[in-house]
């Protein structure tokens, strides 16, 4: 298969609230679509030329306009962004959180099967247009709405809280120990978020002390054990990626482009019970995120040795410590280790959201998958400025992106060729 590169991209600023500033889709798109393609080295121009020889596509990842903007039919909707667009192959894809990354999966697949040698793949979610108790009902579409969504408040912190409490029983673990390693969790990603100028909470106070004093006025209880500090943000955001062939590296004479060296997709069952019930005599508890990590290391020739820096899906804080043990980082159940220990801070061994992660940076759904891969992308092309780790020396990287109550899993590594 063909190789594939990443030009660069952008991603807006995450602290926006497009509907008070009184734009709509249309200019989150422009905005993103622009900068994405002048951090590539790209414009307009070269998109109608490519377009002449049926040389470049466009992807587009989003969850639920539908219920959020009462606008579907996204992959043509690129088309009011500008005239350089019309003609151009385009499609919408959806997998809930991990949309993106499908779209990404998709343009990367093209590239590979040499059908195209441009590939724009773009994320995009608003999210501030419904008051939150209506979002979380939206959200709900993301798991079995019937039965785990339908007239229920807040259905996601729910469903991760009980992840939560299933990590506890299932590991004997001791409750404060667990707890607080994901209060350290959550002052790792928002402490992180204060180096990232388009992180969305790069202005909000959070501590360890904080995070830990769940119950509280100032850190409610929003799902079982779970608190405000251990939730992911609602956010309006886009994210782009510009993906190339080989063939276009050469025509442009580009050096040292970051390549794709190797994904993994599964999905587990729909329900979050069915998934308990599946992975009973498994030592993971998230048994197919695991089996994702381990797809993507053996298709890159890679090991858990091998990688420098994760971008990883801290919907909750309970995601990323189920995470830890799925990139191989620790053993399952010994999670806190990494945490404890600091393997996993900004420093560590094994540094984890150095942009801040959902939790930090931000959570527009349909965009977070773009963002991670551009976040890696970064990291491996020494772009990430003040969250740039290990001085620049990123050889590879590594994002996992769930859907739903971890039932779809995208993981993808990048690295120097």
């Amino acid at each position: 298969m063909n190789n594939v590169y990443i030009l660069g991209g952008a991603q807006t600023d995450f602290e926006r609230n497009w509907t008070k500033e009184g734009k709509n889709v249309v200019g989150i798109l422009k905005e993103a679509f622009t900068d994405g393609l002048n951090d590539a080295g790209l414009s307009y121009e070269d998109i109608i030329s490519l377009n002449k020889d049926n040389r470049v596509a466009c992807y587009v990842g989003n969850f639920i306009a539908e219920q959020y903007i009462s606008q579907g039919h996204l992959g043509a909707f690129i088309t009011e962004v500008s005239p350089a667009f019309y003609g151009v192959p385009c499609a919408r894809y959806e997998a809930a959180c991990a949309s993106s990354s499908v779209a990404l999966d998709a343009a990367i697949t093209k590239i590979q099967n040499g059908d195209y040698d441009v590939a724009v793949v773009i994320g995009w979610e608003l999210m501030k247009t419904v008051d939150s108790k209506v979002g979380g009902d939206i959200l709900g579409r993301a798991a079995y709405y019937e039965k785990e969504g339908k007239g229920i408040d807040f259905p996601f912190p729910k469903l991760f809280g009980r992840l939560a409490d299933e990590t506890i029983k299932k590991y004997n673990l001791d409750e404060n120990r667990y707890m607080s390693a994901l209060a350290q969790i959550s002052n790792i990603n928002y402490s992180n978020a204060k180096r990232n100028s388009m992180a969305q909470t790069r202005k909000w106070f959070m501590s360890y002390e904080q995070a830990n004093m769940r119950g509280t006025a100032t850190n409610m209880l929003v799902g079982g054990r779970l608190a405000t500090s251990d939730c992911s943000q609602v956010t309006d955001g886009a994210a782009v990626v510009i993906l190339c062939s080989k063939k276009f590296i050469d025509e442009r004479n580009i050096e040292k482009a970051p390549v794709v060296k190797g994904y993994g997709h599964r999905v587990a069952p729909m329900r979050f019970d069915k998934k308990m019930e599946e992975s009973k005599n498994n030592k993971y508890i998230l048994p197919w995120t695991r089996q994702t990590v381990l797809d993507a290391y053996r298709r890159s020739g890679l090991t858990i040795d091998d990688i420098d820096v994760f971008e990883t899906h801290d919907c909750f804080t309970s995601s990323e410590y189920a995470a830890i043990s799925a990139f191989g980082i620790t053993e399952p159940g010994e999670e806190w280790n990494a945490v404890e220990d600091g393997t996993i801070a900004f420093d560590g061994a094994k540094p984890i959201n150095p942009s801040g992660g959902l939790i930090g940076c931000g959570h527009p759904v349909g965009a977070s998958g773009a963002r991670m891969f551009l976040d890696i992308y970064k990291q491996v092309a020494g772009k990430a400025g003040k969250y740039q780790v290990k001085n620049g020396e990123v050889k590879n990287a590594l994002m996992l992106n769930i859907g739903g109550s971890a039932t779809t899993n995208y993981v993808f590594i990048v690295g120097k060729e």
